[in-house]
């Protein structure tokens, strides 16, 4: 075909240029999905809620229902963990949805209408029900009618301020306000402390947390249950959310699943004092086992054999085979972890527990700050025993901060409720911790030691101990824990 002179450079240039993106068309690059750069990067980035009930860090490292199942998925996928806590859950949202940010959220988190276009969920692996929260002896709430002229205070971003919204449309004067400035444990603790009327949460987190507020009730639930899942951002790209399904239905199938949800949410610990009375029963029946164990102890330690033995009784009730729902294990019950570090090879051993134990409370009070004095420096290291080291010295900064001497226990024990408050644990280094616990149990020790000590005089030894322990519970009553030296 004749071509005309003027129109072949047009045409050369247009055979060129094809020429040239067929040939660069063959190089570009598929760009890899999600699942596949967390597998290049060999890191899982999750953003969590610093919270009991879904990600924390206590004396055996980050645990939480939500860290311990993400935790497995990144083994799943042969990846590390990488866990970052938001501040509220509009922030968890915005993490979420940033370029470059955590690709997969867990966080306890309901598959709402309202949350589909922040996020896709995964398939459910807990049923919730949202429940209206109200204080002991105050009028009970039975249905919807029964919220109007109360203080409601729930979480900000939560389904359940979606509710109230809904709710609202049919009963204008319902009033409520939602903050970001707390958590479910301090939704409770309001409560119970009268400070707002009503709440709401749901089941799973109230199960967990009203063993510490006695004064909270379930007035009725709001609606049906709800499931929970894992979310992933919008998008087109679904590789990461089918692994997760596959992930989430694998643990249904297997009962891993159900074992977390046992472990987490089948029963709580109760702290406190037991009774003089049963304590005294079981300075007859149970220590005269293990008191040589303890006394070798103290020679060993230099600690007064009869404080080994209170934090015994405290951890177990002198049992060797107990074991708690985090793992710990013995009579002085040991992590796995802590056990190979004081060369204990079998946690369910009384005589190496208690060896073992001993030893690690001796190395944590040797480790404290020299500022640390006597009989301070002792109760510092039942604390520290109990809440990590770490956490004791954010509550010790709290003391400081607001005044207090960080190196007397009456002060810093002021402060280690207040890492379940969000308010205050958002502000420090090492985030939420049960630091409420924590007085529990050094209170509880510093109560059985007093009365060891004063049935342990050096006249008395074996059954005389328990003889005497067992005509005194009017003695123990009376005499205040604030009495012992502080």
């Amino acid at each position: 075909m004749f071509i005309p002179m003027a129109f072949r450079p047009r045409r050369a240039f247009w055979l060129l240029a094809t020429g040239i993106l067929l040939a660069l068309g063959g190089c570009v690059e598929k760009t890899p999905s999600t699942l596949e750069r967390i597998k290049e990067d060999g890191v899982l980035r999750v953003v969590t809620r610093n919270s009991p009930a879904t990600y924390f860090q206590d004396r055996s490292g980050e645990t939480g229902f939500e860290y311990e199942l993400v935790k497995r998925f990144a083994e799943d996928l042969g990846v590390k963990l990488q866990v970052e806590t938001a501040d509220n859950l509009d922030d968890l949202f915005n993490r979420l949805n940033q370029k470059n940010g955590p690709v997969l959220a867990a966080a306890g988190l309901v598959a709402s209408e309202g949350r589909k276009a922040q996020a896709r969920f995964s398939h459910p692996y807990l049923e919730v029900t949202p429940q209206v929260i109200y204080r002991s002896g105050a009028p009970r709430p039975t249905r919807p009618e029964d919220l109007l002229g109360k203080r409601i205070l729930v979480l900000q971003g939560s389904t359940h301020a979606e509710q109230l919204a809904v709710l609202k449309r049919s009963y204008p004067e319902l009033q409520y306000e939602e903050s970001s400035a707390v958590e479910v444990v301090d939704l409770l603790r309001m409560v119970d402390e009268g400070q707002i009327d009503l709440t709401l949460v749901d089941s799973n987190e109230l199960a967990m947390n009203q063993v510490y507020f006695p004064n909270v009730r379930v007035a009725f639930d709001l609606g049906d249950s709800r499931a929970l899942g894992w979310a992933v951002a919008p998008g087109e790209d679904q590789s990461l959310l089918q692994e997760v399904d596959r992930f989430l239905d694998g643990v249904q199938e297997n009962g891993t699943l159900q074992r977390l949800k046992d472990r987490y949410y089948g029963h709580v610990d109760v702290l406190g004092y037991v009774g003089a009375y049963t304590f005294a029963k079981h300075l007859q029946q149970r220590l005269p086992r293990y008191e040589q164990h303890f006394r070798r102890a103290s020679q060993e330690q230099e600690i007064d054999w009869r404080l080994l033995a209170a934090i015994g009784y405290q951890e177990s009730l002198w049992q060797p085979a107990a074991t708690s729902k985090t793992g710990v294990r013995g009579l002085m019950m040991l992590t796995q972890s802590t056990a190979q570090a004081m060369g204990v090879a079998n946690r369910l051993d009384a005589r190496q527990s208690i060896l073992g134990g001993s030893k690690y409370f001796a190395l944590i009070k040797e480790g404290l700050s020299d500022e640390l004095l006597e009989p301070d420096r002792t109760w510092f290291a039942l604390a520290a025993y109990n809440i990590g080291i770490a956490h004791l010295g954010d509550a010790r900064r709290l003391a400081r901060q607001e005044g207090l001497d960080p190196n007397k226990w009456l002060d810093v024990k002021k402060m280690l409720p207040r890492l379940a408050q969000k308010q205050w644990y958002s502000k420090t280094r090492f985030g939420y911790a049960r630091g409420g616990e924590t007085v529990h149990f050094v209170q509880n020790i510093r109560r059985y030691y007093d009365i060891l000590t004063w049935v342990t005089q050096p006249q008395m030894e074996g059954t005389q101990i328990a003889e005497s322990a067992l005509h005194m519970p009017a003695v123990i009553k009376e005499k205040p824990l604030e009495s012992l030296p502080n």
